[in-house]
């Protein structure tokens, strides 16, 4: 069996594909139920062989990868924030990832505090013990960071599955 080594990403927006080509009959688009399907018992997976720590840093990282790489590919540059913000309300809304509020802007400093309703990820799951959303996490920082070239810690704060309705962030320029 070939086994795939590397250092470093080799992810290019290509690997996506042409989904319209490749699913003729079935197209663009599946139920959230198969993304959930994947992403929990991959995180199940990863939990079982390295532990929360370092699944919960792999899940980051690969959300800020994705993140980077949507707004290179998806979202137009915008010199004015509040049109960047409405770009990425759009193209979320649109992809069906979710439904983007700005609770409170600091620009000045570069803090916000979003909330995401709707959340691909956990709206609507049972009220559970974990953290599911380091991944929402990393992706709120690549958009941004890709955007404003400025570093972000991003915590969520709220979540749908500690009994919240909506997974509120606090994102902090570093």
């Amino acid at each position: 069996m070939f086994k795939e080594e590397r250092e470093e990403s080799q992810f290019d927006w290509n690997m996506i594909g042409d989904i319209k080509l490749g699913r003729p009959n079935l197209g663009t688009t599946t139920e959230v139920a198969v993304y959930r399907l994947m992403q929990f018992t991959l995180r199940d997976v990863l939990i079982k062989e390295i532990g929360v720590e370092k699944a919960d840093r792999m899940f980051y990282e690969a959300g800020k990868k994705a993140g980077e790489e949507l707004y290179k590919h998806l979202i137009p540059k915008k010199e004015n924030f509040n049109e960047f913000v409405a770009e990425v309300q759009k193209i979320l809304k649109d992809l069906k990832i979710g439904v983007l509020k700005i609770e409170t802007a600091d620009l000045e400093k570069m803090n916000f505090t979003m909330v995401i309703a709707e959340d691909l990820d956990c709206s609507g799951i049972p009220v559970c013990s974990e953290e599911i959303c380091t991944y929402d996490e990393g992706f709120i920082e690549g958009i941004l960071s890709t955007h404003t070239g400025h570093n972000f810690t991003v915590q969520e704060v709220d979540c749908w599955c500690s009994g919240d309705r909506v997974c509120r962030f606090e994102v902090k320029s570093t």
